[in-house]
């Protein structure tokens, strides 16, 4: 009897995981498609005269359109422009309605009070706001010949005197840096997606006002999901809201949780996974009846139950085996040697000494009989380590560089995939730039060590008959040898392509979080292509000038959040790059290592150099061009911060 119950229990846990993935989720909304101009309207949002369902129950989610121009009402009742809504991102970009960005003489009504922006960003709001600058109209006593005032129309309420100089002062300042004789007339905010350029003018600044700016109502959807016992998770471009169904089946003794995701922005938030829950614990009563027949019948062909499974376990490993056997004798001219998995516990001493694990695989410390240290990877049993195996055996098992590591040797046999590199005894690059500050290497060889690994990107790209990309160049993937020669390792999302391939094509991301091309995610900026691996350089070139992350939410200083930006800030207004213990020599070294990186993380992949013209300029002693400043929003650098910095595949 306790057999039949123990083979009940698991039959009934199959059936119930399956009712789970069967039962399909109902998004869909009887409410009509709505849009303003070109402008789509959708939940959270709803126009005037739509029903309360079709929208976030709230007032400040309701807009009206007017001459084909939608608007908000927020902010005591004034009435904003809405210029766009990213749905996506979960904000809404407005403008106020009477600023002429043409008439430069001209005061805009309407001005975002202290006030106003407290109340916006206090916790209960329905908004959180987006700023990076303030634009200010100001009267002063004195004339003020600083570089960042400009002339511009008085916006005050009244001039007693005829001696009041009017100005306009915009960037990140504070009201504590205007000039004592001077008053603040108006204050305005500009988005973080627009940031104005350094050499400001007064119709640039008009312009940087027209453009407006973001609020985001991801809070209040995430606090409707807390309301419901849910748990918010911010993805990128996608948030989710995740409830839990406490199951629990007395006659089984059998009590589980099982997590269901919804989509944050759901008209009905949480009525869908309450569909879930209703319908699983209605279908487990239906389910024991049935397992219970169920049960009776197959103990007679359960034997014969048990030999299907192996049968199927057994072919879909034979399977993934098959692939790497073709593989290997598509390229039997490759230089690495075949070991034995005895032979590989042999040299690793029985796995007795672990050096690292990822999410490939370990890595074990070995040595063959020649004497040599090794470092063994032992590759998991998934299909993703299978292709895995193939990419770094066709790539790195076909190639000898000085700044590459070296594979010297692979083993496959049945399950068991084992891939034997060279062994570098200083380990990662990682260590020596975010470790203990003991270990913190001179820039001298700080700038020897980018020059080694410029040259062996240099050499992927067109050293070989094929194209090598590595997709995942990063402090971590830089191994060092006892002389401190960097070698780039870890070619496990690399990929081989023509030479004469301007563009690939890839079906998902490849990389690490933080080192990714912008390409990767916005195809409108270009294609991917090699430029990928260049841009992942240059921030390795950041982090390894800053000896530090390039973000650093933590950091004292708002403007040292996030490294580049902050380091060509001073490189352009010609401030010294604060460095401990550092000659003028190294200064100088420095300098060119982040202009070089600069160079390397342009948006624009057509703006970036090749990794020859990279070693050009490393190797070079004239002095080098400042770039344009990259572009990339400080708010989305931080989204993609928050996310696990594992790499994508």
């Amino acid at each position: 009897m306790s057999f039949l119950l123990g083979i009940s229990r698991i039959l009934l846990i199959l059936l119930l995981f399956y009712s789970v993935n069967s039962i399909a989720q109902s998004t869909t909304s009887s409410c009509p498609s709505s849009s303003c101009g070109n402008i789509p309207i959708r939940y959270p949002f709803r126009l005037k005269g739509d029903p309360i369902s079709c929208g976030y129950n709230n007032p400040n989610f309701v807009l009206d359109c007017l001459n084909n121009r939608t608007t908000i009402f927020t902010l005591n009742s004034i009435n904003y422009h809405v210029q766009e809504l990213y749905y996506e991102h979960f904000s809404i970009r407005l403008v106020t309605p009477d600023l002429n960005r043409k008439n430069l003489s001209s005061c805009p009504v309407y001005s975002n009070e202290i006030y106003d922006i407290l109340q916006i960003r206090r916790t209960d709001s329905i908004y959180n706001v987006f700023v990076n600058g303030a634009v200010f109209f100001i009267h002063c006593v004195s004339p003020v010949s600083s570089l960042g005032y400009l002339n511009a129309p008085f916006c005050g309420i009244s001039s007693n005197s005829s001696e009041i100089h009017s100005y306009v002062v915009a960037g990140n300042i504070s009201l504590y840096e205007l000039e004592d004789s001077c008053t603040v007339d108006r204050l305005y905010f500009f988005s973080t997606r627009r940031p104005m350029s350094d050499n400001f003018s007064l119709a640039a600044i008009y312009d940087g006002l027209a453009y407006g700016f973001e609020l985001s109502w991801l809070d209040q959807l995430c606090g409707e999901c807390q309301r419901i016992n849910g748990s918010c998770d911010n993805r990128f471009n996608a948030a989710v809201c995740t409830q839990y169904c406490n199951l629990y089946i007395p006659l089984f003794q059998i009590s589980f949780e099982l997590a269901c995701e919804e989509d944050i922005q759901h008209p009905q938030l949480g009525s869908t996974c309450q569909f879930k829950c209703r319908g699983i614990k209605t279908g487990i009563y239906g389910a024991m009846v049935v397992v219970s027949i169920l049960v009776l019948k197959l103990l007679c062909g359960f034997p014969f139950l048990i030999r299907l499974v192996v049968y199927k376990w057994r072919r879909r490993h034979l399977s993934m085996d098959q692939t790497i056997e073709e593989f290997l004798q598509g390229h039997n001219n490759l230089t690495p040697i075949k070991y034995t998995y005895s032979e590989i516990k042999k040299m690793t001493n029985n796995f007795s000494q672990k050096l690292g694990e990822g999410g490939y695989g370990t890595v074990y410390k070995g040595k063959l009989r020649s004497d040599p240290y090794v470092a063994v990877k032992m590759l998991g049993q998934s299909v993703a380590n299978d292709q895995e195996f193939i990419s770094e055996v066709g790539t790195i098992g076909r190639i000898h560089h000085f700044n590459i590591v070296q594979l010297i040797g692979f083993c496959v046999e049945g399950s068991k995939c084992a891939l034997v590199y060279e062994y570098l005894a200083n380990g990662s690059l990682d260590k020596y730039l975010f470790g203990q500050r003991d270990l913190a290497l001179r820039y001298s060889k700080i700038f020897e060590i980018a020059l080694g690994v410029a040259r062996g990107i240099d050499y992927l790209h067109r050293g070989c008959d094929m194209q090598i990309l590595h997709f995942d160049i990063k402090p971590h993937n830089i191994l060092l040898d006892e002389k401190f020669n960097p070698k780039i390792s870890d070619f496990g999302l690399a990929q081989l392509y023509p030479t004469d391939n301007s563009f690939i094509s890839l079906k998902t991301a490849r990389g690490t979080m933080g080192y990714m091309a912008p390409e990767m995610f916005y195809k409108n900026i270009g294609g991917v292509s090699y430029k990928a691996d260049v841009y992942s350089f240059g921030m390795l070139l950041m982090e390894m000038a800053g000896r530090r992350k390039n973000m650093n939410p933590f950091a004292e200083d708002e403007s040292q959040i996030y490294f580049p930006l902050w380091v060509y800030d001073q490189i352009y207004a010609g401030n010294e790059i604060e460095m401990l213990d550092a000659n003028e020599e190294e200064r100088k070294i420095v300098k060119k290592i982040v202009i070089v990186a600069l160079w390397c993380i342009q948006m624009k992949p057509s703006d970036r150099p090749s990794m020859n013209k990279v070693v050009e300029m490393l190797e070079g002693d004239s002095e080098l061009q400042m770039p344009p400043k990259p572009f990339l929003a400080p708010r989305e650098i931080a989204q993609d911060h928050g996310i696990s910095e594992s790499p994508l595949v």
